[in-house]
């Protein structure tokens, strides 16, 4: 059974999120976790209220937070009525981002799944910055970002976008694997260059291994010319060849450090317009299932 953390503020970018979620895992059995972190301000002051109708600050937004949970829940359930699919909620007084790296320890989670969006309503930034810090965080699972507006597609044409200058482990790309095979899809490796040249012994070699890690499902390798940025060049490239999921492993140098990290991110058109999934750098190490003890406390939403 897939364990997978969907983080929701309750809104409609949220909600896109889980959705798609709902979609794209409608055939498998899935425990989704529901998570709402919230930091009210703690008054420091005698002259600032502590209580709002003899009720303490944080009891109610810890309130509002379990009750916002549940309603979610309840439309879940609602719209899509999959017995294959069950629910738990947490509602912690904690930052977004330690809160998902305790609960992937804790869980044992398979996969983060969130929205993505602009930070403070500007268009050019590339996806919302707390989406940016789970990415940058989070070394134990893959994360997929859900664009806001992005309806869903049955994920058939996948790209996975590299430089061939890394060795590829089997744990790393079982989340692509497992992908393509779930939706029998296409892979389009794309490998982005400054001025195409041929690719150097260890390139060549990379790229052997990764076609025979991806010997059971149908794969191509495309190399393209870097127009302006490696973030605008991959944007038109899914466009051109209807890409439905963009992967990218997340290690040092690579194109998904470059695009949290460069600048001219923030200036180029590339608003994570499909579904973005970003596998962590694992080495040998096997992607996270079923590690450490439910300790922390989750509500079992599932119906009676």
């Amino acid at each position: 059974m897939q364990k997978i953390l969907i983080p929701t503020d309750f809104s409609e970018n949220a909600w896109n999120a889980i959705d798609y979620s709902m979609q794209l895992f409608r055939d498998k059995e899935c425990t989704f976790y529901l998570l709402n972190t919230y930091t009210p301000v703690i008054p420091s002051s005698r002259f600032m209220a502590k209580m709002i109708d003899g009720v303490r600050i944080v009891d109610a937004v810890r309130d509002s937070s379990e009750k916002n949970l549940q309603k979610t829940v309840a439309q879940i359930k609602g719209k899509y009525k999959n017995p294959k699919h069950h629910f738990k909620t947490v509602s912690s007084f904690n930052l977004l981002v330690e809160e998902v790296k305790d609960m992937v320890d804790t869980f044992g989670i398979n996969l983060v799944i969130t929205g993505t969006k602009g930070a403070s309503g500007i268009d050019e930034i590339f996806m919302g910055s707390n989406t940016v810090r789970i990415i940058k965080s989070i070394k134990k699972c893959p994360i997929l970002a859900i664009p806001k507006h992005f309806d869903y597609v049955t994920p058939n044409e996948i790209a996975f976008a590299t430089d061939f200058n890394r060795f590829y482990t089997l744990s790393e790309l079982t989340p692509l694997l497992d992908m393509a095979k779930m939706f029998q899809a296409t892979i389009r490796i794309v490998h982005v260059q400054y001025g195409i040249k041929a690719l150097s012994e260890l390139q060549q070699f990379n790229l052997n291994m990764l076609r025979r890690y991806l010997s059971d499902v149908e794969h191509y390798v495309h190399t393209v010319s870097e127009l302006h940025s490696v973030s605008q060049t991959l944007e038109i490239f899914t466009k051109e060849l209807d890409i439905h999921l963009l992967a990218l492993l997340n290690y040092q140098h690579s194109y998904m450090e470059q695009m949290t990290r460069e600048p001219i991110v923030k200036k180029t058109a590339f608003h994570t317009q499909i579904p973005l999934l970003v596998i962590p750098e694992l080495g040998m190490e096997g992607i996270a299932v079923g590690v450490g003890t439910e300790s922390r406390s989750a509500s079992n939403q599932e119906e009676p």
